[in-house]
């Protein structure tokens, strides 16, 4: 059984059904409320729709077939669909549409853009979308009403302080938006809400800003320069995004070279087939369960894979690859042959301590390297466990070995995610 960095399988979780059922009815009340009252300056309407559809088709198709958990996919789309719902002027004239015909105009351009992944059966464009219209649909509501009813005015924020307006609503929208998609991606996965909402709040340093400030930019343009405006300033982040699309596939063809490498033992006969990618892929879900960072993840992922890169070294194989039954002397000298191959591949520094200290008393090991430790001895006993049970059997024995060789938190959240891969599909990729 492969296992994966987090779980899969909880689609008709409540938390998904009641994020899907909230953007169906905010759609249906848009689009019911547009097609009963008239489409409002259809001109403008059609313009942000184009950007929003663009961006959607524009955006890389990863974004919707890795899963829960990846940033934003459609930049382009996610700040033209903010600036249309903060948009209270176009060409020096006010505008007259309000929430419901920005949330259909939002809904049908973002179908347009999704229609090639959600032709494709990729579900997670679904929660793409329900995102996009409960955002979109936030942001018009918090700001639409107060424009079109003059209360801006009276509050004196159509002036100086209205672009410190936008920003403000747009850094509160995509705050919601990043506890919506941490939340979606708890209910798809499993994995603790804490670590998630931590990494979308992180995400939105980057991407986050870049959208934000499109946004702003878009709506103050085309207020005063028309809808002109929407292709210079949509070009700035057009090309961000392309740069991310060029920075995914880089990271992409890196870690499929380090899984290459990693398979070097396995080819030579060190190790057997299949070994270090069981344990990268399970040292990944025990690292997300004890709530670690992706950019922690992205290391351990990299030392598991590579944890037994030493045994190239040894002039006689160990016998089924296994480390775990050797004595701790010979383990940290096969850990120290690995950590001096690790840095000579060009990964970052913190994998090669990992593989490193991958032997060394679980007390002075950073937690990768406790993960690392622990996930290669259940995978190494597992196997020598013949017959049903073996698996139990392994982690009890880990159990036993708790007061020196295995932290037992790790051990604990090993168990869990053991106990949930029985309960759920599992993917192979970590």
């Amino acid at each position: 059984m492969s296992l994966p960095r987090g779980l899969k399988g909880a689609g008709s979780a409540p938390t998904v059904v009641a994020v899907h059922a909230a953007a169906a009815a905010l759609a249906a009340w848009g689009l019911g409320r547009t097609l009963w009252d008239g489409l409002a300056q259809p001109g403008a309407a059609l313009a942000f729709g184009v950007l929003i559809a663009a961006g959607e088709l524009l955006s890389r198709g990863a974004a919707y077939t890795t899963g829960p958990g990846e940033r934003e996919g459609a930049p382009l789309g996610a700040a033209g669909a903010l600036a249309y719902a903060l948009l209270g002027e176009a060409g020096g004239r006010p505008t007259t549409h309000g929430v419901p015909q920005v949330v259909a105009v939002v809904v049908a351009a973002v179908l347009v853009g999704l229609v090639p992944h959600l032709a494709l059966g990729r579900r997670h464009a679904l929660d793409h979308l329900a995102r996009r219209v409960l955002t979109a649909g936030f942001a018009a509501t918090c700001f639409q009403p107060l424009y079109n009813t003059g209360t801006l005015a009276l509050w004196g924020a159509d002036g100086r302080l209205h672009p410190l307006l936008l920003i403000g609503l747009l850094a509160l929208t995509v705050l919601c938006d990043a506890v919506l998609a941490a939340a979606l991606a708890r209910a798809r996965t499993g994995w603790p809400y804490g670590p998630l909402l931590r990494d979308e709040l992180r995400a939105l340093l980057g991407i986050g800003t870049a959208i934000c400030a499109t946004g702003v930019v878009v709506s103050l343009a085309t207020a005063a320069a028309g809808l002109w405006a929407l292709p210079v300033c949509a070009l700035p982040l057009l090309l961000t995004q392309f740069a991310f699309r060029r920075f995914a596939a880089v990271r992409a063809t890196y870690r499929q070279t380090i899984a290459s490498l990693a398979r070097a033992t396995e080819i030579a006969g060190y190790t057997p087939p299949g070994h270090a990618r069981r344990v990268a892929a399970l040292s990944c879900a025990v690292g997300r369960e004890l709530g670690l960072s992706e950019p922690d993840l992205d290391v351990l992922e990299y030392a598991a894979l590579m944890h037994d890169i030493g045994q190239l070294s040894l002039l006689d194989p160990v016998p089924a690859g296994a480390t775990a039954p050797l004595p701790p002397a010979e383990q940290r000298r096969i850990a120290l042959l690995g950590g001096a191959v690790v840095r000579q591949t060009g990964v970052p520094a913190q994998v090669a301590v990992i593989v490193e200290r991958q032997a060394d008393p679980f007390r002075d090991q950073p937690v990768t390297a406790r993960i690392v430790r622990t996930v290669n001895a259940y995978d190494d006993l597992s196997r020598s466990a013949a017959g049903p049970g073996g698996g139990l059997r392994a982690l009890e024995r880990l159990r036993l070995s708790t007061a020196q060789d295995h932290e037992p938190r790790v051990v604990e959240a090993l168990a869990r995610v053991l106990a949930a891969a029985g309960r759920h599909e599992v993917t192979g990729r970590c």
